[in-house]
């Protein structure tokens, strides 16, 4: 595991005079970058950027620590996980409805007796119930958090949004070789580390990419999950919009089999996406990063999600051990499955 996040401040406006509001610039001649000496080069001798010392896993100079999971009744699992930042352990948490928000009603529990012929691939399984493609990325109200004015609320949980649909649905996307329509969507500083993440397998705690020769059939994916924000603030006071996703994915692949679940690889993420405030960091650095990450993968092909990539697992239905069939679809369970691949 490394950590190759440069050490460094990040770049933020001049500190303000004693009894100066934060706010927009005082005049065109404000600077959007360091005073001369007070920023240096990163280890690798490229600029500082945003969110450079900011607590939490980035995705963007990250190497992902890969956990081998189980579950039993729908084969192999695997869970992809950020260290966190300055040696603090990893968690897995499970997720709840968020502050204010109403809880979702429990998904009708699977049966223990023989399952019946599914006519199609989500039948007999909970994601049977759940919206189809985007109609299951519903976005909370914009309302002023903090610094953060309504409308720029709005306007962060929107590139969220297009960011989730494009990493997690878009099947030019997931099928292609090119990152570049996810990553432009993320901050300038950011991409560099995205690209970087793309060129291993750390994306995949965040993003879909099929594994050569993997089918999808022409059913949507099925999703469920909430998303939820707040303001905050990095270590070193600048201010961010922290939005939190926490969504269950599941995808159909084309088998011969009839009996339900057999079909479907199911992801779990929960993803801290942040937004710092633009009168604090420079305008190259505005815009979205990802701070930290966590997904599961189950009925996958362990070998090609070793790679960070899906394709349909051995389906294995005598696992007394594993999870309920409920929790791998829940996303209120929690991502410390036990190991199967």
């Amino acid at each position: 595991m490394s950590d190759d996040r440069p050490d460094s401040t990040p770049p933020r406006h001049p500190a303000p005079t004693p009894g100066h509001r934060p706010g927009p610039p005082a005049g065109p001649e404000w600077p959007r970058q360091p005073p001369p000496g007070a920023a240096g080069p990163r280890r690798d001798g490229g600029p500082r950027s945003w969110p450079g010392r900011h607590s939490g896993s980035l995705l963007t100079g990250v190497t992902a620590l890969l956990l081998l999971a189980f579950v039993g009744v729908v084969g192999g699992a695997v869970l992809v996980s950020m260290p966190s930042a300055r040696g603090r352990p990893v968690v897995f948490p499970t997720f709840g409805p968020p502050s204010g928000a109403p809880a979702t009603s429990p998904t009708p529990a699977a049966t223990s007796a023989a399952p019946p012929r599914a006519s199609g691939p989500f039948d007999g399984t909970p994601a049977a119930g759940f919206p189809q493609g985007q109609a299951g990325i519903v976005l909370p109200a914009a309302k002023r958090t903090g610094p953060f004015t309504e409308k720029q609320v709005a306007a962060a949980l929107a590139k969220v949004r297009k960011v989730l649909v494009t990493a997690r649905l878009d099947r030019q996307f997931m099928t292609g070789d090119d990152a570049e329509p996810l990553v432009r969507q993320f901050a300038r500083d950011a991409r560099a580390g995205m690209r970087k993440a793309f060129a291993s397998d750390t994306f995949a705690a965040y993003a879909t990419r099929l594994a050569p020769g993997a089918r999808l059939t022409a059913d949507q994916p099925r999703v469920q999950g909430r998303i939820s924000y707040r303001a905050t603030k990095d270590d070193d006071g600048i201010r961010i919009l922290a939005v939190t996703t926490n969504f269950v994915w599941s995808y159909a692949f084309r088998t011969s089999s009839t009996v339900p679940g057999d079909a479907l690889v199911v992801v779990h993420d929960t993803v801290v996406w942040s937004v710092p405030h633009p009168d604090d960091v420079e305008s190259s650095s505005t815009g979205l990063w990802i701070e930290d990450a966590n997904a599961y993968a189950a009925n996958v092909d362990c070998a090609a999600y070793d790679k960070g990539l899906l394709d349909l697992g051995h389906q294995s239905f005598d696992g007394p051990d594993g999870p309920d069939l409920d929790a791998v679809f829940d996303p209120a369970a929690t991502l410390d499955l036990p190991d199967t691949c």
